[in-house]
């Protein structure tokens, strides 16, 4: 069913792309040149020349590393904080405003003070981190929330300890929320990162290639850069979504 639904969609995809290539065409050909907005085949050519280059290929590397371990640091302690404040509503009121500060204080705000503290090279990971924390925390609360309130009353009844309740009860029910917020958080990671990079420039990062393709005015290379760094988060993203569905098969 899944295939005949996957082979039915193929086309519709071909199209959209189809479509989102012949607009880019058209806005770059009455954009007044390629410096201000250069035009699929141009970037693609930038892109071949760009990708097999070891500047290129070791600012990829660095970048990835750096939204693993934002991801890596995030997630069980974003699990961690939202099975407390899940499970507990004073911790929960007691991390609301930490919550409430981080998402309302601008990303650029973050990155610019993370610089101050961490330098280059550490502030998109900790920008990464301050960034998904909050969400693999409040997709837990939610996953905890969504347990059988009769299951649970029937736990609290025959009184079994705390430890097996969380494994047995809890853990099912905030597996699928922790899933979908490993894989919000993987393409959030990616954007934070890069953003950071732009703004700091690390010796090697894709957003250190961007902001020197910009500074340079080559808006070509600029988007080769872009289109580079696109590629590889839906890489990851699809990578991450195969290994969850054979973990979840296992399961």
């Amino acid at each position: 069913m899944k295939q005949g639904a996957s082979r039915n969609s193929l086309p519709w995809f071909l199209l959209g792309t189809a479509l989102f290539l012949a607009v880019w065409e058209l806005a770059a050909r009455h954009a007044g040149g390629a410096l201000l907005l250069p035009g699929p085949w141009l970037t693609l050519k930038k892109c071949i020349v760009l990708v097999p280059t070891k500047r290129f290929l070791l600012s990829l590397w660095s970048s990835f590393i750096r939204v693993m371990l934002g991801l890596l640091i995030s997630a069980p302690l974003g699990i961690a904080a939202g099975i407390a404040a899940g499970l507990n509503r004073r911790i929960r009121a007691m991390l609301s405003p930490l919550f409430s500060v981080i998402a309302a204080t601008p990303v650029m705000s973050v990155i610019l003070i993370a610089f101050l503290w961490f330098g280059q090279e550490r502030t998109p990971v900790f920008t990464a981190f301050l960034m998904v924390f909050p969400v693999m925390a409040a997709n837990t609360v939610e996953g905890i929330k969504a347990a059988d309130p009769g299951l649970g009353e029937l736990f609290r009844v025959y009184r079994i300890p705390a430890g097996e309740t969380l494994r047995s009860f809890y853990l099912p029910s905030i597996v699928p929320f922790i899933l979908g917020g490993l894989r919000s958080g993987l393409s959030l990671c990616w954007k934070v990162v890069v953003a950071a990079e732009v703004l700091v420039q690390p010796f090697r990062a894709l957003g250190t290639g961007m902001q020197n393709a910009k500074a340079q005015l080559e808006t070509a290379e600029l988007f080769a850069w872009t289109a580079g760094t696109v590629c590889a988060a839906a890489v990851s993203q699809s990578a991450l979504t195969l290994i969850l569905a054979r973990l979840k098969r296992r399961r």
